[in-house]
């Protein structure tokens, strides 16, 4: 997790990823995503794997949304 982000910016970033991953795994698939943001282009989504999914995977972990929205 990124060090440098205040406490207040992290816990917003929790939140917010807790609100996009409605079956609470810990992750956030791509399905998840698509429900969250209905207007997201499939261009979006896939920039978003590419520049996200680090390992990979299939789906984000809250590192992995961290490190791409901070």
């Amino acid at each position: 997790m990124p060090e440098e982000l205040p406490d207040e910016r992290l816990a917003q970033l929790k939140s917010t990823f807790a609100s996009i991953d409605t079956d609470g795994d810990g992750y956030i698939s791509e399905a998840e995503l698509k429900r969250h943001f209905p207007g997201l282009p499939a261009e979006a989504l896939g920039a978003m794997s590419q520049a996200a999914d680090s390992d990979q995977d299939g789906r984000y972990s809250l590192e992995e949304f961290i490190r791409t929205v901070s």
